[in-house]
């Protein structure tokens, strides 16, 4: 008998999507919020407890060291599905932002913020493949290029609040960490209340296919179905991490895994102690100076969503760490006038935050979907490993050289990322392969 469903994946846009997206969506804002609060609650820490430099750096990195759990959900994700993860995950990062306000145990302070850490790898792993697994091929790369402007709209939402939230003494720095719980909670709730659909993919790959097409056609409608080659295609057996360093995806995994590595070492370093670093470069009146360049973080993020469909993702990642590196070096060698110096500042958050937008899409399209939550979630773990590191060095390095030691250290990375994209990076644009 002929097999009459039209592949789901090429169905218009519906209310089942749209709902996905948003629940996402909600997440990548919280998730922004939670990495981003840290900087400004520890400034504000040291005028209250005795906190050093390295407890500083820890602490500051404790959420992105958390992030390095990002292959162990992705694997958990591919053996036991999406849904169930998405659903719990932002309350317990709820209830982990709110234990922060209950003590100022440096040690297990550090454990909270490991543990938001853990939830937030769920979310950028296990949501990123449920999205495009839903999401109609021709709009999944655009709407995954987009969820880094929301990611950096609770990022800047963060900074704000930082500076705002006054008048607790000297736990004002504890309601600056709590305060991530609210935007947990948003995204917890609307999950819930939304009853966020199971992915007919993986479903599929489970040789699940009745229940995957009665999801199909419930959300999209009668006609809509599994492609052929998931109908026919043999359950997938138990993925392990080895496969992603075999020659076949071996260069993929490497590449997904130390592009993000480098971005997020400069990205993380410098947003995260953002006050830190304008304080020492002596930038008057450091708030404005911080805004500012938060500001061009989202101008930034604009316009590489507005790029991603226009270059090829090779020119991009390429074009971003060099020109990055060249603004660095800019404010290294330059006048050290502050018009010169928050010019060049914002040019280079312009400049690095424009290639976030490839965070999301391109390790998920380096993978086929057996094994796109472990080989994303791997390059995720990879990546923190430089995030974590740039957190926990920049307070300290600042510290033994001043702003100038802190981002040639930035801009030798950058080169290196650079560099590595050059040589290694496959292009996986359909529009320029």
């Amino acid at each position: 008998m002929e097999y009459t469903k039209k592949n789901y994946k090429k169905a218009p846009l519906k209310a089942v999507h749209f709902r996905v997206l948003l629940a996402i969506i909600l997440g990548q804002i919280a998730c922004g919020y939670a990495l981003g609060i840290s900087g400004t609650a520890l400034t504000q820490a040291q005028e209250y407890i005795k906190i050093n430099d390295s407890w500083v750096g820890l602490i500051g990195a404790g959420s992105l060291i958390g992030l390095m759990g990002s292959a162990l959900m992705g694997r958990i994700a591919d053996q036991f599905g999406r849904r169930k993860m998405l659903m719990v995950d932002m309350y317990l990062f709820s209830l982990f932002s709110a234990l922060q306000l209950v003590t100022t145990n440096l040690f297990l302070l550090f454990i909270l913020r490991f543990l938001i850490g853990l939830m937030i790898a769920i979310d950028y792993t296990v949501g990123n493949s449920l999205l495009v697994e839903w999401l109609p091929t021709k709009e999944s790369g655009k709407r995954q290029s987009q969820l880094i402007v929301y990611w950096t709209i609770g990022f800047i939402l963060s900074y704000i609040a930082g500076i705002t939230i006054s008048g607790f003494g000297s736990h004002n720095w504890q309601i600056i960490l709590t305060s991530s719980l609210v935007p947990g909670l948003i995204a917890g709730i609307f999950r819930s209340v939304s009853k966020l659909p199971a992915s007919p993919s993986w479903l599929a790959s489970q040789g699940k296919n009745k229940k995957a097409q009665k999801l199909i056609q419930k959300h999209i409608g009668k006609r809509w179905g599994l492609p052929l080659r998931l109908l026919r295609a043999k359950p997938a057996n138990n993925i392990s991490w080895t496969i992603l360093f075999t020659k076949r995806y071996r260069r993929r995994t490497l590449v997904g895994g130390l592009f993000y590595a480098c971005q997020a070492f400069a990205f993380f370093g410098i947003s995260i102690f953002l006050p830190i670093l304008l304080e020492n470069m002596g930038m008057e009146n450091s708030d404005l100076s911080g805004v500012i360049y938060n500001g061009c973080m989202l101008i930034g993020v604009l316009v590489g969503s507005w790029l991603f469909k226009r270059i090829s993702r090779r020119a991009f990642l390429i074009g971003t760490f060099l020109f990055s590196a060249a603004a660095l070096i800019a404010m290294l060698i330059g006048p050290s006038s502050f018009g010169f110096q928050i010019g060049i500042f914002a040019l280079f958050a312009i400049i690095l935050s424009s290639g976030l937008t490839l965070d999301y899409p391109y390790p998920t399209e380096l993978f086929d979907i057996k094994v796109r939550a472990t080989g994303v979630g791997t390059c995720i773990t990879i990546s923190r490993i430089g995030a974590a590191s740039g957190t926990f060095l920049l307070p300290v390095l600042t510290n033994l050289g001043g702003a100038p030691l802190a981002m040639l250290v930035c801009t030798i990375v950058l080169i290196v990322g650079g560099l590595i994209c050059l040589f290694w990076a496959p292009e996986t644009s359909p529009k320029f392969i």
